[in-house]
């Protein structure tokens, strides 16, 4: 029987799992590898171009990517709780959701003894199931050329002057329904007044594109003039020539870290925890900050203070820092999941 690098890649790193259970000899020959669950894209390119091929393949560890959107990516890490062997030896999530799938008992806790790098994270970002990788806050992007009064609010999208230009990417589903629900009165444990807003949203004609990707574009051909997004991804589209400008809206700025997990059925825990020291590298952290504008996560990556100014709160900003009710989010968000796309995509 031949396993192929091709079937890995394609997703089929869980058909590996399935394929080797009980088989040693091939159970063996997976130790030289770490299968990263992860997104594509842009953070994908940058993970191989920064931690993968300069720090972890020098090691004599074969990185391979099973890239998805998070929600295939949790659904097959439920599925697989009981598997001896799982599919990722790391699996990429923002902070919520990564909170959610430990509380169904897929993780296991990190030995900080064998992250070399513990020491060196920001406190407040610590947590005993994850490594934060990255950082960053919800804001509201308007292209300057079009959007001529500087908004200041999330509810700035509701006014019908832009109908037809308010564009949402589909993958941040949580997020813009967080948005509109602090637009409506509501906040990070009611997202019920979003329901309301998102139905007149669809009245304003909104547009639902598939990815980050595809609403960049759409920014970039100026189809749209405003979205809720990452004030990083505001700072990388900029560096693109997409003509954007952010705001922090008085509502308030929804913070996202980008976490990373070793799951309890991993299959390559030693390589695992290397994986985890290289993404807590400063170079590493350093590059995603110049190239994709999220915050690093330890103290002892310096970024040049222009750079600074681009991607950070003002301090003023940051007291409008709004941190995720991750038990409220438990508890509703399949049900507003439900609600996006039967209702508000429909």
């Amino acid at each position: 029987m031949t396993i192929t690098r091709r079937l890995a890649l394609s997703g089929g790193a869980a058909t590996l799992s399935a394929l080797t259970a009980g088989l040693p000899g091939l159970a063996r020959a997976a130790d030289g590898r770490v299968v990263v669950g992860t997104w594509g894209g842009d953070y994908g390119n940058l993970l191989r171009q920064n931690i993968d091929e300069p720090l972890v393949q020098p090691k004599g560890i074969e990185v391979l990517q099973d890239v998805a959107s998070a929600d295939p990516r949790k659904t097959k890490m439920l599925a697989e709780r009981q598997a001896r062997r799982g599919t990722y030896d790391i699996s990429c999530l923002s902070d919520t959701d990564m909170y959610l799938v430990q509380q169904q008992s897929t993780l296991q806790d990190l030995d900080k003894g064998r992250l070399s790098r513990s020491e060196a994270v920001i406190p407040a970002l610590k947590k005993s199931y994850a490594i934060p990788h990255i950082y960053s806050a919800l804001v509201l992007l308007y292209n300057p050329d079009k959007v001529t009064t500087k908004p200041t609010a999330f509810a700035d999208m509701w006014d019908p002057k832009y109908k037809g230009r308010v564009g949402f990417s589909d993958i941040l589903y949580n997020t813009n329904t967080l948005a509109a629900a602090m637009a409506g009165g509501g906040g990070v444990s009611d997202y019920k007044p979003a329901e309301k807003m998102l139905l007149e949203m669809r009245k304003l004609d909104a547009k639902v594109y598939p990815s980050n990707e595809a609403l960049a574009a759409a920014l970039k051909s100026e189809e749209v003039w405003l979205t809720p997004m990452w004030l990083a991804r505001g700072f990388m589209w900029k560096q693109a020539d997409i003509p954007v400008k952010h705001v922090v809206p008085k509502e308030g700025a929804y913070s996202i870290v980008f976490e990373a997990a070793i799951p309890k059925n991993a299959r390559n825990v030693d390589n695992a925890y290397t994986y985890l020291d290289a993404m807590l590298q400063p170079q590493a952290q350093t590059a995603f900050a110049r190239k994709m504008g999220y915050l690093p996560t330890v103290k002892d990556a310096k970024l040049d203070a222009d750079l600074m100014q681009e991607i950070s709160l003002t301090e003023e900003e940051e007291s409008r820092l709004v941190q995720p009710d991750y038990d409220y989010l438990q508890k509703h968000l399949n049900e507003y999941l439900d609600f996006w796309n039967k209702q508000f995509k429909a």
